[in-house]
């Protein structure tokens, strides 16, 4: 069982044992028996953010394939998706409880949610992956975060074997990750958003999407038009999947925005005038505290590697987006991370940052 065939970058060697999962029930017994048994276990969602090395992965890999989703428009409804275990977010007035099994396509949730009449995830449209991931990275873009929606999430804690509903204020969200993230303590069954019934979009928070739709910052409009602005700049970087776009072999953004703080901020712009000429202007985004988030992409494209860059081993940098490294077709995962260090050391010797991976990385480091 080639683990290339189950990720969107088409790279990972064998996994030793495969199980999938199509009820929560099979996805706690297979976890726990592999448990039980000292086996490792690497969860596999839709494969979309995960780089496994060449040599595959000594243990079980548990394929996540719940389905289910439950919509609430209004009224406390208790329920899991697919086993009936409660959950315990009541809808405010004006909000609708929807809770989606993890093993869900994202964008068909997104999809459903805005034709159902529910905003505040339509901005998330078109990244590929499985809905139980979302709050792993609390999963963001063009302005909207999942930690923003997140009433709760429903996950096996593999210590003490009980099902636990987490509710948002104890997951630990931040840029990019939560408690979840890098912890292999909890399996992620179901996930619960508190979303407002109305078919206008909540207010457009990024200014590269408000353009798109003709519109200014803070403004709502239509959620289905927030939808296909999103898609359209989305395909126009690579971002969405498509077998016929080879620009999208990839793990979509393979770095990290990083947050600096006033100093660290200081100090890039003083490197980038440096050597980008005395009127450069670093963008950056508020991201409260006294912090900035940076696009890494400008950082990357401004140390020297543009898109389209490649080293001749089969992974290069997407035509379309600079934070997307794709494999053309005869990459190894060797190679992926040698053009993702060359990139890091690249950024860090330039203006002093040091990059960090956002996809899970299994049997190898950045």
């Amino acid at each position: 069982m080639r683990l290339a065939d189950y990720t969107t970058i088409g790279l990972g060697g064998p996994a030793r044992d495969f199980v999938r999962a199509g009820t929560t029930q099979e996805l706690v017994d297979a976890v726990r028996a592999a448990d039980a048994s000292g086996e490792p276990v690497l969860i596999l969602g839709g494969g979309s953010n995960l780089v496994v090395a060449d040599e595959g992965f000594g243990g079980t890999v548990v394929q996540v394939a719940t389905r289910g989703i439950r919509l609430d428009h209004g009224h406390p409804d208790h329920g899991h998706p697919d086993h009936g275990h409660p959950d315990h977010g009541h809808p405010d007035h004006g909000h609708g409880l929807v809770t989606v099994a993890a093993g869900e396509d994202w964008d068909a949730v997104v999809a459903r949610s805005v034709a159902e009449g529910l905003a505040g995830l339509e901005s998330l449209s078109g990244i590929p992956g499985l809905a139980g991931a979302t709050p792993i990275q609390n999963v963001g873009a063009y302005g909207q975060e999942v930690s923003q929606t997140i009433a709760q999430v429903e996950v096996y804690d593999r210590a003490t074997g009980e099902i636990l509903s987490i509710p948002n204020e104890h997951c630990g969200f931040g840029y990019r990750t939560s408690m979840f993230r890098g912890v292999a303590a909890f399996v992620v069954l179901s996930v619960s958003f508190r979303l407002a019934v109305q078919t206008r979009s909540a207010p457009v928070r990024y200014a590269e999407l408000a353009t798109s739709l003709g519109v200014s910052v803070g403004d709502q409009v239509e959620s289905t038009e927030v939808r296909a602005a999103v898609i359209e700049l989305r395909q126009r970087k690579g971002m969405v999947i498509d077998p016929s776009d080879p620009d999208t072999r990839s793990v979509g953004s393979f770095f990290v925005n990083p947050v600096l703080d006033g100093p660290e901020m200081a100090a890039v712009e003083a490197a980038a005038r440096a050597r980008c000429g005395p009127q450069t202007r670093v963008p950056r985004f508020d991201a409260g505290d006294g912090r900035v988030k940076v696009p890494a992409a400008w950082l990357i494209e401004r140390a020297g590697f543009g898109k389209g860059y490649h080293p001749g081993d089969g992974a290069r940098i997407s035509a379309k987006h600079t934070l997307a490294l794709v494999n053309s077709g005869s990459a190894s995962t060797a190679a992926l991370m040698a053009l993702a260090r060359q990139i890091r050391d690249g950024v860090r010797d330039t203006f002093g940052v040091s990059l960090a991976a956002e996809p899970v990385l299994v049997g190898v480091t950045l």
